[in-house]
């Protein structure tokens, strides 16, 4: 990762501009142009560094949401895995070392519409769907300090 990449995940993590134009605020705010900016961020979504650049939103305010959990085997895994990933509402899904391994979060404008996706995950899946949904949050921060290797900065240097 070039030095420009890495301000941009160490800076914007957490405060991304809420302005009509944010990539020439954070621009400005790094030294450099809009279009680095943007080339930068489609360099880092590319490679996989970066999977979206948005808004976290509060979801009881903004509609409904579970954390969900399907019992996969393991060679079904991927396949089932691209199948719920199909679904509009699905916003993240990983593998889990544990008897349910495949876990979720479905998110949906209101209840109604969440208990449909889950039995339409479902069917599509082939397994049954364990919802986790969420009683009282005590803490979401999805930022965390990056500690960036020396020699990688030196070999990949571009921004001065």
């Amino acid at each position: 990762m070039n030095l420009l990449q890495q301000q941009l995940i160490d800076e914007y993590q957490k405060g991304l501009p809420v302005t009509s134009r944010p990539y020439f605020d954070m621009a400005q705010r790094l030294g450099c142009l809009e279009q680095d900016v943007i080339a930068e961020l489609k360099d880092l979504k590319a490679s996989g560094a970066l999977s979206r650049v948005g808004p976290v939103f509060n979801h009881k305010k903004a509609g409904a949401s579970t954390l969900a959990a399907m019992a996969v085997p393991e060679n079904e895994l991927a396949a089932v895995a691209e199948r719920v990933n199909a679904f509009e509402g699905v916003n993240h899904n990983y593998a889990r070392e544990h008897e349910y391994n495949l876990w979720f979060v479905v998110t949906a404008p209101d209840q109604d519409q969440l208990q449909n996706s889950l039995k339409a995950i479902e069917l599509s899946g082939g397994y049954k769907v364990m919802s986790l949904p969420m009683v009282k949050s005590y803490f979401i921060d999805l930022g965390f300090k990056v500690k960036w290797l020396q020699s990688e900065v030196a070999i990949n240097k571009k921004w001065q």
